[in-house]
């Protein structure tokens, strides 16, 4: 029996909304976010302080007993979604939601698994899966072998890892903690379209870290670890073509050309009520993929199908919003002072990672089976 999400916000959704909508305003506003990109940080580190040890918000998926806010996906998304419309460079999405759920994922909770999560709960260690941005759920993990107790190999396009802790890595003879500063580990940070959002390559020679479960424990869980990843990245999309659109209308309204607004002019405002429906379909999407992941209501295969089916529609829409955005913001938004080139950025990067629509609409025809696309 097919399982019925939720789609309705509750009080305390809306609260954490406000309250994070709020900081974000000032904490993260267009210039800073330029500042970053332009200075070469990894992330925002005073924001992110913020958001994990003022706010605890980095803990909302990790249990209360180990030192969590015992949360759920729902209320993730609803952060994600506030970092998105403010194109916000934290590694949120990496380090408090993928990282926390492969953990909760693994069968057994050690106690080095259990010390990591309170670390990652308090926003003190910023822990990332090294695994390119664009692997999907289930797709084959990077080769890094085990060698006389060292990990060898080379993984590239790492979101967030020049600026994490730890980095969690499967290897062939389980799921590994490896200090980011350890001997036998580089990363080399990557030029990317998406400057928020920086990548990496990470090199593994000889490198030593904590085995947390060992290969067989270590697979499932990272494909849960993807799934949150993949789920909520449908939020962050939410966020970002929300911001898009309404930029774009109160832009269209100041505007003047012959002496009339820009959005009065028919044509634009097909352009624009016809986006409005586009971008208001990602929310549905979104709220069941991150329901379902929180729920666990129907079984796995409800999850994966919802997860599946709000990437496929998510990623196109922002896309196309944020390329709507610049266009109709004319002269100003080519500039690069005006933010709206970071949102469509953003938008293509999250257009490919956790495998992108392409690969999740092969999912939906599987689970649903259809004949695949």
């Amino acid at each position: 029996m097919s399982a019925t999400p939720s789609l309705l916000a509750t009080e305390t959704e809306d609260d954490l909304r406000a309250a994070v909508r709020s900081l974000l305003t000032t904490h993260s506003a267009a210039d800073r976010v330029l500042a970053r990109a332009e200075s070469g940080a990894p992330y925002d580190r005073e924001l992110w302080k913020t958001l994990t040890g003022s706010m605890g918000l980095a803990g909302l998926l990790v249990p209360e007993a180990d030192g969590g806010q015992g949360a759920g996906h729902r209320e993730a998304a609803v952060v994600v979604e506030e970092l998105g419309r403010a194109v916000a460079s934290v590694p949120y999405l990496t380090g408090a939601v993928v990282t926390p759920a492969t953990l909760l994922a693994l069968p057994e909770r050690t106690a080095e698994v259990s010390a990591l999560l309170a670390e990652v709960a308090a926003g003190s260690t910023v822990a990332v899966l090294a695994v390119p941005l664009t692997t999907a759920p289930g797709d084959p993990l990077p080769e890094v072998t085990t060698d006389g107790g060292g990990l060898h190999g080379t993984v590239r396009s790492v979101a967030d890892a020049a600026g994490a802790d730890v980095l969690l890595v499967a290897a062939d003879s389980g799921l590994y903690a490896v200090p980011a500063g350890a001997p036998g580990v580089t990363v080399t940070p990557l030029t990317a379209l998406d400057l928020t959002r920086p990548l990496a390559a990470v090199q593994l020679d000889g490198a030593r870290g904590t085995l947390l479960a060992p290969a067989a424990d270590a697979a499932p869980a990272v494909r849960a670890g993807l799934l949150s990843g993949a789920g909520l990245l449908a939020s962050e999309q939410l966020g970002l073509a929300e911001w898009c659109l309404t930029e774009t209308v109160r832009h269209l309204k100041d505007r003047h050309q012959f002496n009339r607004p820009l959005g009065s002019f028919q044509a634009l405002k097909h352009r624009l009520a016809q986006l409005w429906l586009d971008v208001a379909g990602i929310r549905p999407a979104a709220t069941a993929a991150a329901d379902l992941l929180a729920t666990g209501e129907g079984g796995p295969a409800e999850a994966e199908l919802a997860v599946a089916v709000a990437q496929v529609y998510a990623s196109p829409v922002a896309v196309r919003a944020a390329e709507e955005a610049l266009q109709l913001h004319g002269g100003i938004g080519m500039t690069w002072e005006h933010p709206v080139h970071l949102y469509l950025k953003r938008a293509k990067g999250d257009s490919v990672a956790f495998g992108g629509a392409g690969r999740h609409g092969q999912e939906v025809a599987r689970l649903a089976e259809l004949p695949a696309p």
